[in-house]
């Protein structure tokens, strides 16, 4: 079997690892576990490495869990985090779970009978606990020296916000987490980003204080773009794999502009485009940079990953879309991400269709003048949803209104205006 580390490494995916034994270990199968905190219904563009973390140690042979943080995601990680987390109802977290779960489904082979994923949530041991109990099998195995001299907690305790004990006892939860795993599934390995290593080498030493074993922690770099900002973290709007929360438009986009100082070492950590290839792409990139080879891989490999070949076929036509390109398959939610910065004007269903196309246009000020709108016709430069408009006389309909939500004009080749159905 493939060495899962040599792997990583290659691919620019290794940090640190708590024993170099692992290195020898991970030559025979081994559960491998990463966790997931349900603080949104639907995973980010910043979970991107730990999850391929997970699927590059499945695909060398070793089953692995994805850990869905029921518990845990009711106290939030304080692991690089300045401020403590708003903390969530138990029926947000129930339902974040939900959407999760439905995300890790598309990156993790649940059907492989050799080394098969699993989904598990804390919640479901951690709910038979009462405060006392945890206290006495769990937190008089801990130091309190130890837990404040982690990283993350001496940042939290100098800063202004301090941290709150809910939050200081939450890698105590996590290294249980990883006790329980190996007491069910035999679990020895936990993986995560490196914010994570306190967390982490609590649990191996909870593991081998109460069961004699050696348990190991291996952790990645945190992704960063050469600016040295977090991946995923756009002007505070994140990037989400829930196409009803990131369009796959949207989604495509984002990739497809990525920086050529990123996007090489982007394509090893987030996709499994062989090393080889991509290094081929990398000579066309410096040969012919204006073709944005790197980037249209990037963003193809991804959205095909994420939203499927008709997710990223749905996201290409929209793109197209300011090319001229047809509208047909996409709906509002996607036109409204494609032309988010074009202009646009509200009217009511009775001025939109069915109208004259003449009457429209002067409704939506896209033309001062009728005798303005007739002369666009005239020259062929009016177009409804990219179909040109081949007469004076045309009248809109309701099929024009795609979704009953949106109607796109065009004048000449790229000046757009979007006209959305009021109320």
């Amino acid at each position: 079997m493939q060495n899962a580390i040599a792997t990583l490494t290659e691919r620019g995916l290794f940090d640190n690892m708590t024993s170099a034994d692992l290195a020898v270990a991970v030559n025979k199968p081994m559960t491998v576990y990463a966790g997931f905190d349900p603080t949104s219904s639907s995973l980010q563009v910043g979970n991107f490495v730990t999850i391929m973390g997970l699927a590059h140690f499945q695909r060398c042979g070793h089953p692995v869990i994805a850990l869905v943080g029921g518990a845990t995601g009711m106290i939030g990680d304080p692991s690089g985090k300045s401020s403590e987390r708003k903390l969530l109802s138990p029926e947000q977290v129930e339902q974040n779970i939900v959407g999760i779960r439905e995300n890790l489904s598309r990156f993790l082979d649940f059907d492989d009978l050799a080394a098969p994923a699993r989904i598990v949530n804390n919640n479901d041991w951690m709910k038979n606990f009462t405060f006392v109990d945890f206290l006495r099998e769990v937190g008089k195995h801990f130091r309190m020296s130890a837990m404040l001299n982690r990283e993350s907690v001496r940042a939290r305790l100098d800063s202004e916000n301090g941290m709150s004990y809910a939050e200081f006892s939450y890698q105590l939860l996590q290294a249980f987490d990883f006790l329980h795993l190996y007491d069910t599934h035999n679990c020895r390995l936990q993986i995560g980003g490196s914010d994570q290593w306190g967390n982490i080498t609590a649990g191996t030493d909870l593991v081998r204080r109460l069961r004699g074993v050696e348990c190991y922690g291996l952790t990645f770099p945190i992704l960063c773009d050469s600016n040295g900002q977090k991946f995923g973290k756009s002007e505070g709007n994140a990037v989400y794999l829930d196409e009803r929360r990131t369009s796959c438009y949207d989604f495509y986009q984002f990739f497809l502009r990525t920086a050529d100082a990123d996007v090489i070492h982007y394509l090893k950590i987030l996709t499994f485009v062989p090393i080889d290839e991509i290094a081929a792409i990398e000579v066309s990139m410096r040969a012919e940079p204006e073709r944005r080879a790197a980037q249209n891989k990037l963003a193809e490999e991804l959205t095909r990953t994420v939203h499927g070949q008709a997710g990223l076929d749905k996201a290409r036509r929209a793109s197209e879309v300011l090319f001229g390109g047809s509208l047909d398959g996409l709906q509002a939610t996607d036109l409204l991400a494609v032309f988010a910065n074009v202009p646009s004007v509200e009217l009511p269903h009775a001025a939109i269709a069915p109208v004259p196309v003449v009457d429209l246009a002067l409704a939506a000020g896209l033309c001062k003048s009728k005798g303005e709108v007739r002369r666009l016709i005239e020259q062929g430069g009016l177009y409804i949803n990219n179909r040109k408009i081949a007469g004076l006389d045309a009248r809109t309909t309701d099929a024009d209104v795609i979704d009953g939500r949106v109607l796109v004009f065009r004048s000449g080749k790229k000046n757009f205006l979007l006209v959305k159905m009021a109320g």
